[in-house]
């Protein structure tokens, strides 16, 4: 029986089997952020991904129900899911080769402004918060809105750092689109 526990369990393995498959397809990468912050923007993303799985031992309050238990609601937080990875997958096609895991400069590397990237200049992560809201939403406990929190934390950072290369690499282009297009939210952030 498909269940909504189900569904968003598929959606997460759809997306990390197109991102694997994928990144063998990027461009040659010519500089690499390294250091501190990449690894605690790892540690964030890891520790959110942890708690929206229950592989770590939580008590009290993140345990605790912040929707009611219904399918009305679990389905909401599939659907949810769907628009954010089809968000996050659209992003991922239209950025193609310059894509990368971590803050990089490709060789001929190009300032992508279409598609979803036309929205929101971070547009992967806005789907994968998305999808993981929706996943959280399935779950319905305290624990899946932290990771929520923890991931938007991480992926914020790691947008900000890719804005400063970006301005070094595409200067006034690049300075005139953070004008004109969002962060991470749509007419917000």
């Amino acid at each position: 029986m498909i269940t909504p526990s189900w569904t968003v369990g598929a959606i997460w393995t759809v997306l990390l089997v197109v991102w694997v498959v994928a990144a063998v397809t990027t461009k040659r990468t010519v500089r690499r952020e390294t250091g501190p912050a990449r690894l605690a923007q790892f540690g964030l993303n890891l520790s959110a991904w942890l708690l929206i799985t229950n592989r770590v031992p939580v008590r009290g309050a993140l345990h605790e129900r912040f929707v009611p238990d219904t399918p009305t609601v679990a389905w909401a937080g599939v659907a949810l899911a769907i628009a954010g990875a089809v968000f996050a997958l659209w992003a991922r096609f239209t950025i193609g080769r310059n894509w990368s895991g971590t803050v990089t400069l490709k060789s001929e590397h190009e300032l992508i402004t279409r598609g979803p990237y036309a929205f929101v200049r971070h547009p992967i992560y806005t789907g994968l918060l998305l999808t993981l809201l929706g996943t959280a939403l399935v779950i319905g406990e305290w624990r899946g809105l932290a990771a929520v929190a923890l991931a938007f934390v991480g992926w914020r950072w790691k947008s900000l750092i890719e804005e400063r290369v970006m301005v070094e690499q595409f200067g006034p282009a690049y300075v005139d689109y953070r004008h004109r297009v969002k962060a991470l939210i749509p007419f917000v952030l």
